[in-house]
């Protein structure tokens, strides 16, 4: 067995290098585990919205935890560029969420509402106004809910700098190295095995979105992270058609360096396969160009797929499985997983050092909240 270490993160995404980065800045020794390359499952194709508004349509502990986290983000540009070079292509010019139909167009108005009243800004634009501000917009909208203090991210390169960050603190980084199964004795994690050792710690996370239940299930933790495949296609413009990232209904235009443009997603639930469908292309184009007709001019990029770890109520699972002393989860961060790594990596790195606050903060959210709810239907 290996040299004893504080932590292993099983995971190498966005989650999991904001996680063992903010444990190497704690000064915890960690090992981070990742079966594949770095970053190569849902952070790779993920468009890195930072939209802590755009998709939150009620209060509650979610909303709370975005807006916490995207206030981070600054920082942490300024931390990671500082450490690894590496700039994360942070952009703050804001989120138009377009309505297509005037239901929409009311739920944009009571979103605006609730957010302004939870003290954030948010204001409905006319039809005529959102024009003005992006004028490429398809003319045949109701309007748009503005959101100034949204913006995006590139989500590769952020998931690398976490982890490479984590690294130039001391940090070992193991690609290509699956953790097989954990090692528990007496109720407690004590390592974890791969095929090339045994890695004796004092804590583990499982931070393997998808790819996690598995070794949960050897702890007694059963938990229901499943897949949400979503198709993406990149086109390129001589000059840039969006100056803000567009969202609306079943669809979203993201504006990157160079006149690219990141449109996504499909949702398919429960599907293990990453490739690109022709239909999910065409379904997509088709949104893409209803919403910014100039779209249909620009030079294909490339397309391909990605599988969002979702959870049974929409929530994240975060915080320690108590049927195994030792062992945290942070899984099932779906769409908000570029948005949420700042705040989850700081409240996983507390929450492992005993904070009350950050255990507080985990009640939400906690790995056996629906293993509860089962065990409680059951005794009835």
């Amino acid at each position: 067995m290996s040299k004893t270490v504080d932590a292993v993160v099983i995971g190498g995404g966005i989650i999991g290098g904001s996680i063992a980065y903010h444990l190497a800045k704690r000064g915890r020794s960690v090992v981070l585990l990742e079966r594949d390359r770095i970053a190569s499952g849902a952070s790779s194709a993920a468009a890195g919205m930072l939209g802590a508004q755009s998709e939150m349509h009620e209060p509650g502990p979610l909303f709370d935890l975005a807006r916490q986290s995207r206030a981070m983000f600054p920082q942490i540009s300024d931390e990671l560029k500082e450490l690894t070079g590496i700039d994360i292509g942070l952009v703050r010019k804001g989120l138009l969420h377009v309505a297509r139909t005037p239901e929409q167009a009311e739920e944009c108005r009571r979103m605006a509402a609730f957010q302004r009243e939870a003290g954030e800004r948010a204001e409905w634009l006319s039809a005529s106004q959102a024009r003005v501000m992006e004028p490429g917009l398809s003319a045949d909208i109701e309007g748009a809910l503005h959101i100034p203090d949204d913006g995006q991210v590139s989500a590769p390169d952020t998931a690398e700098a976490f982890v490479k960050a984590a690294a130039v603190l001391g940090a070992q980084v193991r690609e290509y190295s699956e953790a097989i199964s954990l090692r528990i004795e007496r109720g407690r994690v004590t390592g974890v095995v791969t095929e090339a050792e045994t890695i004796a710690c004092d804590q583990v996370v499982a931070a393997a979105g998808v790819w996690g239940n598995r070794l949960l299930a050897q702890a007694g933790l059963g938990l229901d992270v499943f897949p949400v495949k979503g198709e993406c296609f990149s086109v390129v413009t001589p000059v840039p058609l969006l100056a803000a990232t567009v969202f609306s209904h079943g669809c979203y235009v993201v504006p990157k360096r160079g006149g690219r443009l990141v449109v996504g997603a499909t949702m398919i639930e429960r599907s293990y396969d990453r490739t690109v469908s022709a239909g999910g292309l065409m379904s997509l184009m088709s949104k893409a160009a209803s919403l910014l007709p100039g779209i249909a001019n620009a030079a294909w990029e490339k397309s391909w797929a990605g599988l969002r770890p979702q959870t049974p109520d929409g929530l994240p699972y975060l915080g320690a499985w108590e049927g195994c002393a030792g062992l945290f989860v942070a899984a099932g961060h779906y769409r908000n997983g570029i948005l949420l790594s700042p705040a989850t990596g700081q409240l996983l790195s507390e929450l492992m050092e005993g904070s009350a606050a950050a255990a507080a903060v985990c009640r939400s959210f906690r790995p056996d909240r629906h293993v509860a709810v089962r065990q409680e239907k059951g005794g009835r």
